[in-house]
């Protein structure tokens, strides 16, 4: 039997058919003499509608705004702008994996405990156990997505919200990754993942750098500045892209024609907008929710190897707050709270939002405490704005 999907346009009721005898010519005639200012309005509605909206203003503004006051500091020179999108990029990779998890009606509280838990993983297999590197970086995200999974299977089976069973796994993954760092080597901080690493053929696809050749051509033509002094006299000041942006920019790429170009992304908009409803047309909506968990999961591992890989070290602290400031990307980028609508290039706006921010604040010289008022104020304005916009959408008042 053929399998049957769904997507969000047919879950809207259609219009009723004529009653016998009564023909249709009176509402074509309304159409073709429609006020255009009917159809002005309508559009204004499709685009104050659009889960990005609130994330291109946020961008906007918040560009416009360092621009002004943090230009002159070097926020936007070569290195200040490497700066910035290495914290942006860290905020995208896990607002992805929650954007599509969202979408489909779920949280993940879990994914900045998931983070220490799988840096220090990858740091006491290759460290502790002496496993290599690349070894300890394929079981870590085996393990780590069979821990999604099971976060999800839990939130299906026992009916419970996904907030109460990933909020215990955020105290049960936080716990476990502090008693295996104690445990095994007395310490929270691991390190020595650099030295470790030297030669391995999967590590640099998280740590590595990309297009060091090009800097350095620009370098030398004297597009972007150099070291005048020291044995790194004559090299750019940046000298590569790092993998973590590349990772961002794949992780987004990915799940925005995912979630918009398959019939996968029709199934994860209609198991969070009416799970009943997708379950009765043929949607998979508790295979759907599993894979979502497994993919935050993902996320967070890549963040969380990336990290090691950079600092070349892991702490057990690692990742703390991050699910509230990827759940806050995800909100400002007009995700609804209820799940079955938003939108991954809005989520890595919010994202682009928070790291602009964060730097912006440094460069502009304000005490950065100020950036969690930001957060929480920027919460606040954005589950408004998206009450607003679900409120248009269904009609209520």
């Amino acid at each position: 039997m053929k399998e049957s999907t769904i997507t969000p346009t047919e879950m809207i009721a259609k219009p009723e058919e004529p009653a016998a005898g009564q023909s249709n010519d009176v509402s074509v005639e309304t159409t073709d003499n429609s006020d255009e200012r009917v159809k002005s309005r309508s559009s204004l509605r499709e685009a104050l509608i659009r889960p990005e909206l609130g994330g291109i203003c946020g961008t906007i503004l918040v560009f416009t705004f360092f621009l002004l006051t943090a230009s002159d500091s070097g926020m936007f020179s070569a290195s200040g702008v490497i700066n910035w999108s290495i914290v942006s990029s860290q905020f995208i990779i896990i607002a992805v994996g929650a954007c599509l998890l969202m979408i489909a009606g779920e949280f993940d509280l879990s994914v900045g405990s998931m983070i220490g838990f799988s840096g220090m993983s990858i740091a006491l297999l290759s460290i502790t156990f002496g496993w290599p590197v690349w070894m300890a970086i394929i079981v870590t995200f085996m393990l780590c997505m069979a821990i999604g999974a099971l976060s999800g299977w839990l939130v299906i089976k026992t009916g419970l919200p996904s907030f109460i069973v990933t909020l215990a796994f955020l105290f049960i993954l936080r716990g476990l990754t502090i008693f295996a760092a104690i445990s095994t080597t007395n310490k929270t901080i691991v390190g020595g993942i650099k030295d470790a690493a030297e030669g391995d053929w999967l590590a640099p696809i998280f740590g590595g750098k990309v297009f060091t050749g090009f800097f350095q051509w620009l370098g030398d033509n004297g597009w972007i500045d150099t070291f005048q002094r020291g044995f790194k006299k004559g090299q750019p000041v940046v000298d590569g892209i790092p993998m973590l942006i590349i990772w961002a920019i794949i992780l987004l790429v990915f799940a925005h024609l995912l979630l918009t170009k398959t019939k996968f992304g029709n199934w994860i908009f209609a198991s969070g907008g009416s799970a009943q409803a997708a379950t009765y047309v043929g949607v998979p909506v508790n295979r759907v929710k599993i894979l979502m968990f497994m993919f935050s999961a993902f996320c967070a591992c890549v963040f969380a190897t990336s990290q090691v890989m950079e600092f070349g070290s892991a702490g057990a602290d690692r990742g703390l707050l991050k699910e509230f400031e990827a759940i806050i990307s995800v909100v400002i980028g007009g995700a609804l709270l209820t799940g079955g609508y938003g939108s991954v290039i809005g989520a890595a706006l919010g994202a682009i939002i928070f790291g602009v921010v964060q730097q912006g604040l440094f460069f502009a010289g304000v005490e950065s405490s100020l950036f969690r008022v930001f957060l929480g104020g920027i919460l606040l304005f954005a589950v408004i704005l998206n009450t607003y916009i679900r409120r248009m959408i269904t009609g209520e008042k």
